[in-house]
């Protein structure tokens, strides 16, 4: 203790030890060592960050052992500053390491960035999603079949990655499917994990298309594991069926050339079999059956003078009017089997086929 207690009070109130400074530079490596240095500890955050401090911090130790061996002579600045450089440069292999295990073919790496990054889905939940279908990346030559309506079992999920499949049911079209849209999410919604079924429509591939395929079984035991995949999975498949309905009310027409909203519930009256016709020509042809009806003596009779203004205009006659709906029975939730029918007929499942009471 009294040693060291003469020594701290030897530097702090005593002349510096050194007796004289040197005359000559310690020489280039030491400057170019520590000028390393300085711009490894100006390195940020980051794995690229981290690939810029340790490759300056590397560098720099190994100009100190340079300068340890040609000039300072000194064997604890050469042993220091190579385990120093030693850990950087292990730290540089496994950040290396790590990127190339973080890696995605480059087809995954696209669609997470289109597809899940804008819905902040982490990147190891990704991952799972992609093991679960083996990172294979099928095809489809111009013309090949995807699914044939009422012969291919329902057995996966596919999402399109690029081309065009055009959708159709006995030689009709119906829609398109575009790339980063499902292929059969309508036919997936329509079973249950223990139900089996096949398709109602044909899938064919217009120009050369590629798509990710998850087995049936295999996403059911993934989804039943993790809430949160999920959850994300029915959001998924939720807007993708909403996107294929509205593509479907395009080709929803009225007779006299105005376009419905799927969403309204007097398009269940005006597509209904039973809906009855109330455009201008309708009414035109009921005034010719009317009057076509009347016997001819009642078209000679002379007019009648009118009635006085008291009286009033005679009441137009009364037309029989369908009830609509309560909100109740409109806000009820469409099982989710009638979407595959609705996909397949192109029609909306707008409201029930009864008159509920008011």
């Amino acid at each position: 203790m009294s040693a060291n207690g003469s020594t701290m009070r030897q530097l702090l109130w005593q002349d510096p030890v050194c007796s004289g400074w040197k005359q000559d530079m310690e020489g280039a490596v030491y400057h170019l060592a520590n000028c390393f240095l300085l711009l490894g500890f100006m390195g940020g955050s980051g794995v690229y960050g981290c690939f810029y401090l340790f490759g300056f911090l590397g560098t720099g130790y190994v100009c100190c052992v340079m300068w340890g061996w040609f000039d300072a002579c000194g064997l604890d600045i050469i042993l220091w500053s190579f385990l120093l450089a030693t850990a950087c440069l292990f730290q540089l292999a496994h950040l290396v390491y790590r990127l190339r295990k973080n890696t995605l073919p480059e087809e995954f790496d696209l669609l997470y960035k289109t597809l899940c990054l804008p819905l902040q889905v982490p990147l190891q939940v990704y991952k799972e999603i992609v093991h679960c279908c083996e990172e294979q990346v099928f095809t489809l030559a111009t013309e090949q079949t995807y699914a044939v309506e009422g012969e291919t079992p329902i057995n996966r999920l596919s999402l399109l990655l690029s081309g065009r499949v055009r959708v159709s049911q006995d030689g009709q079209f119906l829609h398109y499917i575009f790339p980063y849209q499902f292929m059969d999410s309508p036919e997936w919604e329509s079973l249950q994990p223990s139900e089996e079924g096949v398709f109602q429509v044909t899938l064919t591939a217009e120009t050369a298309c590629s798509y990710i395929s998850w087995p049936r079984k295999s996403l059911h035991l993934l989804l039943s594991k993790e809430r949160y995949i999920s959850r994300l999975f029915s959001a998924l498949l939720g807007y993708d069926i909403s996107e294929k309905l509205y593509a479907l009310n395009d080709k929803l027409f009225a007779k006299f050339g105005l376009r419905f909203d799927i969403r309204l519930p007097s398009l269940y009256h005006v597509l209904g079999p039973a809906a009855p016709d109330t455009g201008p020509e309708s009414e035109k042809d009921d005034e010719e059956v009317r009057e076509s009806a009347m016997p001819t003596s009642a078209q000679q009779t002379p007019p009648r003078s009118p009635l006085p203004a008291a009286s009033g205009p005679p009441a137009p006659p009364s037309r029989a009017r369908m009830s609509r709906p309560d909100s109740g029975v409109l806000a009820s939730r469409t099982p989710l089997h009638s979407y595959s029918q609705v996909i397949s007929r192109g029609q909306a499942p707008l409201a029930p086929t009864h008159t509920p009471e008011l």
